[in-house]
């Protein structure tokens, strides 16, 4: 009998060739797997035909995030190489980082721009507290943004096992990506085409929020026990309209992981900005959202774990067994799952 709270129930085995490392075109080319839940049943379709699958009186919330070019190469001062990414920004200019070389506080770090990064603290988890410099002048956010799209290198999961190009600058974006803060795509919304948009804006109730997603987004749940695992937090914003739209609604649609967690966080606390630390699993299922639009997700992470949340440890097994068969391609450039 399985457990739906130890990690080990999580793990599966996925074909290395289901892996995607890039999209389908058109993006709504890609397959969509329905479960039904009243019905228990599995529907196998395609992305362009999710409206068929929607109730009519529905609310649709999307993540409106825009990925930044958070990897940069550098160099520190003995010549040695240095690799690092930008999680997300701290208070007074600082910023949570992960730095790939070996570094210890108080050294300075060269990169392209003349930007010069200061390690200020080392963290146990393996992240790095550093400051931004460019000739001498402390760098904020949204400085240090424009530097980084000139610099740097979009950030790819590394199970695509390949350097990021010109065509993911277009692809690893969301049609509606407005707010720089993600160092990762929120990778539902990626099978969007400007018509299936349009169509979904004249027919339902869209709105836009943000949740700006972290790199603690990919990492693995190393406790034996998955409620011991410190969960890993992101900024989000819910603006006013998004907020009495969510107020409002009856029937909830979630297009991804983030903007699941996000609402349930602000059903739960009633905030409408912050940082959402909400784990989503078995033991702490969703109560506003009824409707989940996902990609199918890596083994053993928090994101299988809140895909049982919704449809229980059993099933969302017994689903990721179906789309293996059926050849559905896995991951961030992957095809799409919708929950009913």
């Amino acid at each position: 009998m399985l457990d739906p709270l130890k990690t080990s129930s999580y793990d599966y085995d996925l074909p290395k060739e289901l892996i995607a490392s890039k999209p389908v075109h058109p993006a709504d080319s890609a397959k969509l797997l329905v479960y039904n839940r009243e019905t228990n049943t599995i529907t196998h379709s395609t992305f362009k035909n999710l409206m068929d699958f929607l109730p009519e009186d529905i609310s649709v919330f999307l993540n409106d995030t825009k990925v930044i070019k958070a990897r940069i190469f550098g160099k520190k001062l003995s010549g040695g190489k240095v690799e690092l990414l930008l999680n997300k920004p701290l208070f007074m200019d600082r910023y949570l980082v992960m730095i790939r070389g070996k570094v210890s506080i108080g050294m300075l770090l060269y990169f392209e721009e003349d930007i010069i990064v200061k390690v200020l603290e080392i963290n146990e988890d393996g992240t790095r507290v550093v400051e931004f410099y460019q000739n001498e002048k402390k760098l904020d956010f949204l400085t240090l943004v424009e530097t980084l799209n000139k610099i740097g290198h979009l950030p790819l999961p590394h199970y695509m096992n390949r350097e990021d190009n010109e065509e993911d600058n277009t692809n690893y974006q969301t049609l509606f990506a407005k707010n720089y803060g993600a160092v990762a795509a929120p990778t539902a919304s990626l099978h969007f085409t400007q018509e299936l948009l349009e169509k979904i804006n004249d027919k339902y109730d869209v709105n836009y929020l943000t949740l700006h997603v972290g790199a603690g987004t990919f990492k693995p749940v190393d406790a034996e026990d998955i409620l011991s695992h410190p969960m890993h937090s992101e900024y989000f914003e819910i603006g006013r309209e998004a907020k009495e739209s969510l107020d409002k609604a009856s029937k909830v649609l979630a297009v991804g992981t983030t903007v699941t967690r996000t609402i349930e966080y602000y059903a739960r606390k009633n905030m409408i900005s912050g940082e959402c630390d909400l784990f989503l699993n078995p033991a702490n299922e969703p109560i506003k959202v009824d409707h989940l639009l996902t990609n199918f997700h890596l083994p053993k992470s928090t994101l299988i774990m809140l895909i049982a949340s919704f449809v229980g440890l059993e099933k969302t097994l017994e689903i990721y067994e179906e789309a293996i068969k059926e050849e559905y391609r896995f991951f961030s450039y992957g095809d799409g799952m919708l929950i009913i």
